[in-house]
């Protein structure tokens, strides 16, 4: 029986398999195809030029085992690659390069179409020039630790969903982790944190964060280059990935079609996923459902605002990591007076250690009033849940647990409605949140409440006033 370049591959492939981890052989041998054998030549097809590369840097020895098995020692192998053009409309080309472990100098490149202006290889920051030799910067801030991201009721899920997948990336149920919540609570440092700790607990693993904008620029780049498939592969050599501000890829289909495949890839292969969201799965728009379903594959944790307990620790905290001494009526007024944002917390104290260094003056209860009054003075300030259902309950002239009850009375579900519509309005929660908070309703029930609040403000002239109070008393 004559020997086929399928039949060749195949065997080689057996050989191979016995030889390497069942993860690296199903990520770098199992996508080529063999193309032709001809003159004890073997040619595969592989997706991309970093492919290649790679096989050329960590396999060829052995390949050249393998094959000189099937072949005799005068087996050469040639690599296929189909370079996928999915910039303007130029048609799919194929490049020929003969394994630099080749017994014959006549095998030198071949090139079915003439590749003129050559694209350089993917140029991606985290790779130091030159494909061989793969070295990925994990661009992670190392003061971003767990050791400064205090723990409390506003964060102790995530924080603690976050210390399991530092222990164990890949190992848990909570693949993908997603962190998500308002602006300056924390959660691009939660990311961080987990990739720092599990640097300094698994050294050997592949560590990256990116942001999603900048993940879409690199995506973009790579088709105008006609790289798109060295992107791909680049992305799924990585353990553990962390993205943040997913939402960014919202409206983007192209960028999320790849991300898709790279997820997947990442997901079956054990890797680690990290993501973050100013917003929950359920409540992003423009996202593909395939790609939210994927989201909701793991644990998905929000961080909320921090309590007075969580303020005073984290004052404490920066003021001794900064050696400095405050009085603790101070911290108190710090900590009782900017409640929604850590950032604008830090900030704050940052500002008033620098007024009292530089004019040389002692930090007291009126520099502290100074400093926050004109630092949050022009910084939205943001009401709780929690205060908006007590002043909507004051102005239908109800009590709170009336206003979350199960009641389906006229006056009272329109009341609750506002109360969810405000809500939305003016907090960072999710609709899940929201629905919990407001007497255990669902986020479905949220979105049909600021639906109806919504319609009934432009039909219905008494119920639009009620809007327009409530908002003057929210935002007084």
């Amino acid at each position: 029986m004559s020997k086929t370049a399928e039949s060749v591959w195949n065997n080689c492939l057996s050989f191979i398999e016995d030889n390497i981890t069942s993860q690296a052989y199903k990520t770098w041998f199992e996508p080529i195809k063999a193309v032709k054998l001809a003159d004890n030549a073997l040619s595969i097809q592989v997706p991309s030029k970093f492919f290649y590369e790679w096989l050329e840097e960590h396999y060829v020895k052995l390949l050249k085992v393998a094959l000189t098995k099937e072949l005799g020692s005068k087996a050469k192998l040639v690599y296929v690659i189909k370079m996928e053009n999915t910039y303007g409309n130029k048609q799919p080309f194929t490049e020929k390069i003969p394994s630099s472990n080749r017994s014959n100098s006549q095998a030198s490149q071949e090139v079915d179409v003439p590749l003129k202006n050559k694209s350089p290889e993917l140029k991606n920051p985290f790779v130091i020039p030159g494909i061989r030799n793969v070295k990925i910067e994990s661009q992670l801030n190392p003061n971003y630790n767990f050791d400064n991201f205090l723990e409390g009721e506003s964060n102790r899920l995530a924080r603690s969903a976050g210390m399991a997948v530092a222990n164990k990336p890949g190992g848990t149920s909570f693949n993908p982790l997603l962190v998500f919540g308002g602006v300056g609570l924390g959660k691009t440092h939660l990311a961080h944190a987990i990739g720092v700790e599990i640097k300094d607990k698994y050294p050997e693993k592949t560590v990256l964060y990116i942001s999603a904008e900048k993940f879409t620029q690199q995506y973009i780049e790579s088709v105008k280059k006609n790289n798109r498939n060295d992107f791909i592969h680049f992305y799924q050599i990585i353990d553990v990935l962390i993205v943040d501000d997913i939402q960014l890829l919202s409206g983007k289909a192209g960028t999320q079609d790849v991300f898709f495949h790279i997820f997947n890839h990442l997901h079956q292969n054990g890797k680690q996923v990290i993501l973050t969201s100013d917003k929950a799965p359920v409540d992003m728009i423009d996202i593909e459902q395939r790609l939210l379903s994927r989201f909701k594959w793991g644990l998905s944790a929000e961080l909320n605002h921090p309590d007075y307990d969580t303020r005073v620790a984290i004052i404490q905290n920066k003021l001794y990591r900064d050696g400095v001494e405050m009085p603790e009526d101070i911290v108190e007024f710090l900590a009782n007076n900017i409640k929604t944002n850590i950032r604008e917390l830090e900030g704050a104290i940052i500002s008033l250690i620098a007024h009292s260094s530089f004019n040389k003056r002692e930090i007291t209860i009126d520099l502290a009033k100074k400093i926050v009054d004109n630092y949050v003075k022009h910084t939205k300030r943001e009401v709780s849940i929690d205060y908006i259902q007590k002043v909507v309950s004051e102005y239908f002239q109800m009590d709170v647990d009336t206003l979350q009850s199960k009641t389906r009375k006229r006056h009272i579900v329109q009341a609750r409605q506002l109360a969810m519509f405000f809500a939305k309005k003016f907090t960072k929660a999710s609709l899940a949140s929201i629905g919990s908070q407001i007497g255990q309703r669902d986020h479905a029930t949220v979105l049909h409440a600021c639906k109806t609040v919504d319609n009934l403000s432009s039909t219905d002239k008494q119920f639009r006033k009620y809007v327009e109070d409530l908002n003057k008393k929210l935002t007084l």
